[in-house]
């Protein structure tokens, strides 16, 4: 593509903000005791809030590890290998023992987040002691805790999971902002993406699959997936644009605004190794459209003719994807599906959580400055819920999860029949 530019400067794996740098070993939150904010949770009488989203079932099959066995003080010690930190909740304070530095503001942002979850529900996070992970790859593999090491296993919680592993899977810290990107707290940048929605309407966009991102990361994948692109020999209809990181950066990322990049249209999803906590209740061909791993660049073409040819149906996939964002994802959804796997995984303990000698105690009073703080101002709670939590609901019968994968897997193959009989003709 003529307008696509060159990589250079940093790249993102190396990325670090030349205005704040996190190189002390305390997170920058304060307990001076000056702000005063209620500490009881009073829902108004008779308040509701509702049965839960669906996805919020996998929580029960997320610590299915150790509903037999609890999880004991050994099972913690065991996992700090694995860990950036350490979250200890104790009368509803929060303590943090930080093992290692996480990339970037990762681990500032997912603190801030549950600091967040402890003012809208205050008195109703019970005590726990959890191991987190910042980092890309899952950590805790099944492979290495099968038959007699199954009661082994470390619980650890992650952005991620995936099914050769355990990693308890939690909301990621772009929720509460990603200030190295401006990426800004998910509450704004909802808005903004339903704004963006109305932007252009879908009759009068350009009719290619789009990308725009890194590939020097996951370099594998993306650089194959390049392969893809607008060329002398080939059309696959696909326009990817790498990032320009260094200019970016210098700007603000003021041209990667998630708003400003094919809102309402159809996604196609390329088959993920990885899952986070939401998207295992996405439908293929009701919220998205799937791409199998090889041939990768034929699929997509084929995608991209399929939704050509059927505006109105791509359209409803492309909504309804939108929808489930808009109405499943919500901050307050976000912030319970945190209540309620934190609720869940507190039962599983043997023992009582205690402080660490080492840990740091902290508050929602942050020391942070610039972009930073702007977006711990703009996600944080500003007082507590005045209704409880949504409703769990109980966990999936195991062959209600082999029917709800039997049936993606349907559809996906009916793509792939679609598939078979365009390339046949054309």
């Amino acid at each position: 593509l003529a307008s696509q530019p060159i990589i250079q400067g940093i790249p993102l794996g190396q990325a670090r903000s030349s205005e704040i740098h996190h190189e002390s070993v305390e997170f920058p939150f304060n307990c001076s005791n000056l702000v005063n904010y209620p500490s009881v949770f009073e829902p108004k009488e008779s308040s509701t809030n509702g049965t839960c989203p669906d996805y919020f079932r996998w929580i029960h099959q997320d610590l299915k590890q150790w509903k037999s066995t609890g999880i004991t003080e050994d099972m913690i010690e065991r996992g700090k290998p694995s860990a950036d930190f350490r979250l200890v909740i104790v009368n509803g304070t929060a303590y943090v023992e930080r093992y290692r530095m996480s990339y970037q503001t990762r681990d500032v942002f997912t603190i801030w987040g549950i600091l967040q979850l402890l003012r809208l529900y205050p008195e109703k996070v019970p005590d726990l002691d959890l191991l987190f992970f910042c980092g890309d790859d899952t950590v805790i593999k099944k492979r290495n805790y099968k038959g007699r090491y199954a009661a082994l296993a470390p619980p650890v919680f992650h952005y991620c999971g995936e099914k050769a592993a355990l990693d308890i899977v939690f909301p990621d810290w772009t929720f509460w902002g990603w200030g190295e990107v401006n990426i800004k707290p998910w509450e704004k940048t909802l808005r903004a993406i339903k704004k963006g929605n109305e932007r252009i309407k879908w009759e009068k966009r350009e009719p290619y699959a789009y990308w725009k991102g890194n590939p020097l990361v996951s370099r594998d994948r993306r650089l194959s997936f390049m392969k893809c692109n607008l060329s002398a020999k080939h059309d696959w209809n696909v326009r990817l644009y790498k990032q320009d990181w260094g200019q970016e950066i210098q700007g603000g990322f003021k041209h990667s605004k998630l708003e400003d990049q094919c809102t309402h249209s159809m996604t196609l999803m390329i088959q993920p190794k990885y899952h986070d906590f939401f998207s295992r209740s996405m439908v293929p061909m009701q919220h998205f459209w799937p791409i199998r791993r090889k041939n990768r660049c034929k699929h997509l073409k084929f995608a991209v003719e399929w939704g050509n040819n059927h505006p109105h149906m791509a359209e409803a996939i492309g909504k309804a994807g939108s929808k489930f964002i808009e109405e499943a994802l919500t901050m307050r959804n976000v912030y319970d599906y945190m209540f309620h796997l934190l609720n869940q995984y507190s039962k599983l303990l043997k023992f009582k959580p205690t402080i660490p000698p080492n840990a740091q105690k902290l508050c929602s009073e942050t020391t942070e400055q610039g972009l930073w703080k702007e977006f711990m101002v703009q996600s944080m709670v500003k007082s507590p819920s005045d209704k409880p939590p949504c409703a769990l609901p109980p966990p999936f019968e195991p062959q209600a999860i082999q029917a709800s994968l039997d049936a993606k897997e349907n559809k996906t193959r009916q793509t792939k029949t679609w598939e078979t009989e365009y390339w046949k003709k054309n």
